[in-house]
């Protein structure tokens, strides 16, 4: 059985999306596809510059690359593969889509990065975020002693970030249909790739494409699907999903990517608001298979998922107030609420297993009564300054993980 989308509804969704595309400013080989008028929108349809609104006006419209220069990749081997080809779906940014099957090399190069990655990202301090309104979410990462945010107003509209932060070259990703945020070791057998845009989507995600192969890469399951790479897979790296505020006040120092990014885009526009309700009524912008409608929860229900020694299992963020204390894959493990998610961290300091709980609005291990934060840091009591290790974990609608991974556990509390 396969949920597919009335014409109507694909025409929406694709004129939505195609506001994340236009001409590409770093240079690469991008669609023209047609943008619904917007005259609401400050942004200047010549480019970003740093007197546009929809640009931090204290930073310069590009930053200097922490990649290598972004390059247009081989065309796909489609002799090899792990899914059928044709249930992986090109969105044509005009109502329309058109099976990778029956694509032509011409099309597959006219959509490459038709929605347009971030290969030279500008952080700003916390100010940087002043745009933000409290409750707009981030997907948090820290690389070493620096916490990064990267706010969902700018990734809806470009979807991958490559750099490379501490000496670890990472793939911010992010899929609005999914509303899957993810972050990736962009190193696959020891070499380094850099990650660019299909506009195709497999299960109704994010089909990425490494410049490296052309092998094509499933984001929400970070495996290859297409190409010479099929069956490798990129390994995730902890991060959360958290309210701006949230992640401000655990992170002062925070870095934030900021609006110069050499686009013009009406970032302060939320262009996916209300399709959560869409999807739960069955109408997704394109075709998923059966294990995505798998019924424990609706569609869009909100879970952070980890996978520890090929074990799934997905917690649900509605509802969650009380930290979790579970075991995953033989690993001891605590998940902790956040304002918009769930940070996961190993559950062992000192050879000790602590177990956790919510007391007067605090999270205390029941072993010595100190309170911990959802970063993971003990604030006071007798292990005051001591840290949990962070588990690496996905942050997705339920529909999406549960088709990366059919044999999910659901934890139901």
């Amino acid at each position: 059985m396969r949920a597919w989308t009335i014409a109507a509804f694909l025409a929406m969704i694709s004129l939505v999306v195609a506001a994340c595309a236009s001409d590409d400013d770093n240079g690469g080989a991008s669609a023209d596809p047609p943008a619904p008028p917007d005259t609401s929108s400050p942004a200047s349809a010549s480019g970003a510059s740093p007197s546009d609104p929809s640009v931090d006006a204290a930073t310069a419209p590009q930053g200097p690359s922490n990649v290598e220069e972004a390059q247009t990749p081989p065309d796909v081997d489609l002799s090899i593969h792990s899914v059928p080809l044709n249930e992986i779906y090109f969105d044509t940014f005009d109502g329309g889509s058109v099976p990778l099957s029956d694509s032509t090399a011409e099309l597959r190069l006219r959509l490459l990065d038709a929605i347009p990655p971030i290969d030279r990202p500008v952080y700003g301090d916390a100010s940087a975020g002043d745009w933000l309104a409290p409750d707009d979410l981030v997907l948090g990462y820290v690389a070493g002693d620096q916490a990064y945010a990267y706010p969902f107003k700018i990734l809806n509209y470009h979807e991958i970030v490559n750099d490379d932060l501490d000496g670890v070259p990472v793939l911010i990703s992010y899929c609005p249909l999914c509303r899957s945020a993810i972050v990736y070791d962009r190193r696959v057998d020891g070499e380094v790739l850099s990650f660019g845009n299909t506009s195709a989507l497999y299960e109704s995600d994010l089909v990425m494409v490494d410049r490296t192969t052309g092998s094509y890469w499933w984001q929400v399951a970070g495996t290859a699907i297409v190409g010479p790479l099929t069956d490798a897979a990129l390994e995730p790296l902890p991060s959360v999903v958290a309210t701006w505020t949230d992640w401000a006040s655990l992170h002062p120092e925070t870095l934030v990517l900021t609006r110069a990014t050499g686009f013009s885009r009406p970032y302060e526009q939320d262009a996916f608001a209300g399709y959560a309700d869409i999807i739960d009524s069955g109408r997704f912008p394109f075709p998923v298979g059966e294990a995505a409608l798998d019924p424990r929860l609706r569609p869009s229900a909100l879970v952070v998922g980890v996978v520890i020694n090929e074990v799934a299992r997905a917690y649900p963020v509605e509802n969650m107030v009380e930290p979790i204390n579970d075991e995953v894959g033989g690993n001891e493990i605590v998940v902790f609420p956040t304002e918009g998610g769930a940070t996961v961290f190993g559950a062992i300091v000192d050879g000790e297993t602590l177990r956790f709980e919510l007391r007067n609005g605090d999270f205390v291990d029941v072993e010595t009564g100190s309170v911990w934060t959802s970063a993971g840091v003990a604030v006071s009591g007798a292990r005051q300054g001591a840290t949990l290790t962070p588990f690496p974990s996905r942050t997705t609608f339920w529909f999406a993980f549960v088709g990366a991974f059919p044999d999910v556990e659901l934890h139901s509390g």
